[in-house]
């Protein structure tokens, strides 16, 4: 039997540096949280709503212009409003994120993606979306593909309705929200 060689090229070590800065920035932020804990309760009596305004508003940025990930604010949210509330806030923002990079992307990505590439192409590639398991697929992919990727993916090569893509979006956002938002606490 011959041993296996893994060949790491530049977007697989890109890929690994990126998911170990975000985890190292998680753990710096929940370290900080607990730190200075007391500090941070008193901003959040005084910034009230404020504060919590401001977070989804920058998880909406961060999925629409940003490709950056908020994950390392979820253990400073949790740590200001609590882990169940962090994760209201994250799903909220981006539950509002997503559907604006979707609506983006229909309105203004495919008259962009059709002058790049011929339209028999994209008609294959939109093909390849499953019409029957749409709403599953989507809250499947939520799972495991950051929301900003797949919703321009999504409103750029499918035709699902916004409401469906709602749902399945809050869906397949909500376990991991949570999930984030509690281990950053």
């Amino acid at each position: 039997m011959g041993k296996k060689r893994i060949i790491l090229n530049k977007n697989t070590i890109r890929s690994i540096l990126g998911i170990v800065t975000i985890l190292i920035l998680f753990i710096l932020a929940s370290f900080i949280v607990h730190t200075y804990e007391s500090e941070i309760n008193m901003l959040t009596e005084r910034g009230g709503a404020f504060g919590m305004i401001a977070y989804i508003f920058i998880v909406v940025l961060a999925i629409v212009i940003a490709p950056i990930s908020t994950v390392p604010l979820i253990p400073i949210a949790s740590g200001l409003w609590g882990w169940f509330m962090a994760g209201v806030l994250s799903i909220t923002g981006w539950a509002i994120g997503a559907q604006i990079a979707f609506h983006l992307a229909r309105r203004f990505g495919k008259p962009l993606v059709e002058k790049l590439i011929s339209i028999d192409k994209l008609t294959k590639f939109e093909e390849r979306f499953s019409k029957e398991h749409i709403f599953w697929t989507i809250v499947f992919f939520r799972l495991v593909i950051p929301v900003d990727i797949l919703s321009y993916a999504i409103g750029l090569f499918s035709n699902i309705k916004s409401g469906t893509y709602t749902l399945a979006t809050i869906i397949g956002i909500t376990p991991f929200a949570f999930l984030i938002a509690y281990s950053g606490t």
